[in-house]
């Protein structure tokens, strides 16, 4: 299906490939669940460089990784110790991932900055890792508490999008609709990267490559790795 793109793929220099990482893992695989070791592994048996993931904050202070802020009917910001056990917590992920992954760990709500910073001093995460959110409050204070952040703040709309040299990141995250190769070009000339998502598409994976993208994050992880192969 995809044979005659893939032959102009394999006629491309493997240098300077963006970072392929799966989108809550390989969200595209109906075999596992998004958010889940399962998951996660598969991105990276597949090929992928590493994976984003969501984080989300119970009442009793667990980092627990979801992407919808209801989980089985449970709201999870109002959730106890004894609910939601099934989920993984984020220092899971960070003890089992942080030696063989670039994790992307998306903060869905505020108070968690504590938690993660002390996270991935206690797993010495120096580099390979965003923590990233689409709350520019969240991406300040985690800014504030520390000076070594990997942070980046995520961009769905153009007027959001418009403020990300105020706040001074590392990664800046735009959906793939609002990047072009002046975009691209802007952030690296700042100093900071670039990741896009959610690219599910081979001709707007390789446009994205040859523009310069530091990044892809995608559902279907195994067309990812296959255009870069």
């Amino acid at each position: 299906m995809h044979t005659a793109a893939q032959s102009s793929v394999e006629l491309r220099p493997v240098s300077d490939l963006p970072l392929l990482l799966g989108h809550r893992g390989a969200r595209a695989s109906t075999s596992v669940l998004e958010n889940t070791p399962a998951s996660f592994d598969l991105a990276l048996e597949h090929g992928c460089d590493g994976f984003e993931f969501d984080v989300r904050l119970t009442r009793c202070g667990r980092s627990v990784v979801c992407h919808d802020p209801k989980v089985d009917g449970i709201t999870v910001s109002n959730a106890t110790a004894d609910q939601l056990l099934h989920l993984l917590l984020l220092e899971n992920v960070l003890q089992h991932y942080c030696q063989r992954a670039f994790l992307d760990i998306e903060l869905k709500v505020p108070g968690l900055e504590s938690k993660v910073l002390d996270s991935l001093r206690e797993y010495r995460m120096e580099e390979d890792y965003v923590v990233s959110s689409f709350l520019p409050e969240v991406v300040m204070e985690l800014k504030t508490r520390s000076a070594k952040i990997q942070a980046g703040i995520i961009c769905d709309k153009p007027g959001q999008l418009a403020g990300w040299r105020e706040i001074n990141v590392e990664y800046v995250i735009p959906h793939h609709s609002l990047v072009n190769r002046k975009l691209v070009q802007e952030v690296h000339n700042a100093g900071s990267k670039l990741l896009t998502w959610t690219v599910n598409d081979q001709g707007a994976m390789l446009r994205f490559a040859e523009w310069g993208v530091d990044g892809i994050i995608s559902d279907d992880t195994e067309l990812l790795v296959q255009t870069f192969a």
